[in-house]
């Protein structure tokens, strides 16, 4: 009896084993992928759109990607998520919709603003190209970012996206094995309020 209790137990640990995501040691879908992060653009009191000020920053995002380079090489996009739409914000999709038609790339919605996991772990499992443009809600970039590997607390204030803060992009780069190499915040100097933030932290992994 306890011989096959024994058996049982060992048969449901294997299972549980095959069973728990690959992804943890190997990520081939961010293989030498390069992932810029950002928080949709200024929005107003209420509503659920952009600032004009929001929607100049949406339109100035077409020029700053096309001029976009990594280790001095152009920065090509290849692929678009942006949060889904909620009845409190359509803002993501908003600032990079200008983007989305200057490049002809749709702009990808498949997960909320919270299931950033499901996100993470859809970018792991299957290649969605060599460079990624995400555009979330401030709150939760930073779960966002650490389900990607990274960590927060190097890379925002307190680690926290500051709520008064539109300007900034989390540049996560990975290696041949899909490994977080490098982590880093850059400052867009997109619009005039972008000038007084403060400088960027370089985080390598």
């Amino acid at each position: 009896m306890m011989a096959g209790m024994k058996s049982r137990l060992w048969l449901c640990i294997v299972l549980l084993l095959g069973a728990a995501p690959a992804f943890a040691e190997d990520s081939p879908g961010l293989k030498d992928a390069t992932v810029l992060v950002i928080r949709h653009a200024e929005k107003p009191a209420s509503g659920d759109t952009l600032t004009p000020a929001g929607e100049a920053r949406a339109k100035a995002y077409v020029n700053y990607f096309q001029n976009y380079t990594v280790e001095g090489k152009p920065f090509a996009v290849d692929h678009l998520f942006a949060a889904a739409d909620s009845k409190g914000s359509k803002r993501p999709r908003l600032t990079l919709t200008p983007v989305s038609q200057a490049t002809g790339l749709r702009i990808d919605q498949p997960f909320t603003d919270k299931q950033f996991v499901e996100l993470a772990n859809e970018l792991r499992a299957k290649p969605h190209g060599k460079n990624i443009v995400i555009c979330w809600h401030h709150g939760e970039i930073p779960g966002l970012v650490r389900a990607l590997g990274a960590k927060p607390e190097e890379l925002l204030p307190k680690g926290k996206w500051p709520d008064e803060v539109f300007g900034w992009v989390i540049q996560l780069r990975y290696d041949g094995n899909g490994q977080l190499m490098e982590a880093k915040r850059i400052k867009e100097n997109l619009m005039p309020a972008d000038a007084g933030m403060e400088d960027d932290p370089v985080n390598v992994q």
